[in-house]
């Protein structure tokens, strides 16, 4: 009867494989230490060639060693080359990493539109602050459409606006001109090369157009000369 994988024993490290494990617990079963040793020499040798790209890591032959150590469950009697991982430090979980918990008012927005929104506030009143501040409300009017997947007013940006910046920045006509300059500026189409910007090798091209009237007299003699020679098989 065929066993599957899933009836057998679980492998500590399945990327060996059944028969590299299969040679741990074999060497387990060794009584001669010197034969155990021999035999955890050639399984690590053969599993330093199954996997080549530890190789370019620092102390790869450390990680076999640990490697070993684990298929066997740390239970291979043999005299170690390097300090194997202990198996307290195998079985210990890595402690949580802290997470910052601040609000955001609204989490559609991000938290990188509040610090900016932030930054804007602090600026001095000039074209800086208004070419920020209506990038600000197309990142807003962006953001907002692709969560919510509807058509933002811009009496909803300006009155998000006006929320995240505590009242000190309010979307006036000036700035939706100016947003909407931006957006086309963004999307505009790379201007016609004039004859100056073109490259050396289009100005190469009449040198070429001279060059096809000598070719001319050439194909005329090669037309002649084929209409001979069909004359001649006649």
């Amino acid at each position: 009867m065929i066993k599957y994988n899933t009836q057998r024993k679980r492998l500590p490290l399945p990327e060996y494989g059944r028969h590299i494990q299969q040679m741990v617990d074999h060497a387990l079963t060794l009584e001669d230490r010197r034969e155990r040793q021999r035999c955890a020499n050639t399984i690590v040798n053969i599993m330093a060639w199954m996997t080549p790209h530890l190789r370019e890591q620092p102390d790869y032959r450390r990680k076999l060693w640990d490697n070993l150590a684990v298929m066997a469950d740390f239970k291979l009697d043999i005299d170690y080359p390097f300090d194997v991982i202990p198996k307290e430090q195998l079985l210990s979980k890595p402690e949580p990493i802290a997470y910052p918990h601040t609000d955001i008012r609204y989490r559609h927005y991000g938290r990188t539109l509040e610090t900016l929104i932030r930054r804007a506030c602090e600026l001095p009143d000039g074209e800086a602050k208004a070419n920020l501040v209506a990038m600000i409300c197309n990142h807003l009017r962006k953001d907002y459409v692709t969560w919510n997947h509807d058509v933002v007013s811009d009496d909803r940006l300006a009155q998000d606006l006006y929320e995240l910046s505590d009242g000190r920045l309010e979307l006036t006509d000036d700035l939706l001109d100016l947003m909407d300059y931006r957006v086309e500026m963004n999307y505009r189409r790379p201007a016609k090369r004039t004859a100056q910007q073109k490259p050396q090798y289009a100005q190469q091209k009449p040198q070429n157009e001279e060059q096809k009237p000598q070719n001319a007299p050439q194909k005329q003699q090669n037309a002649q000369r084929g209409k001979k020679q069909q004359q001649r098989k006649k």
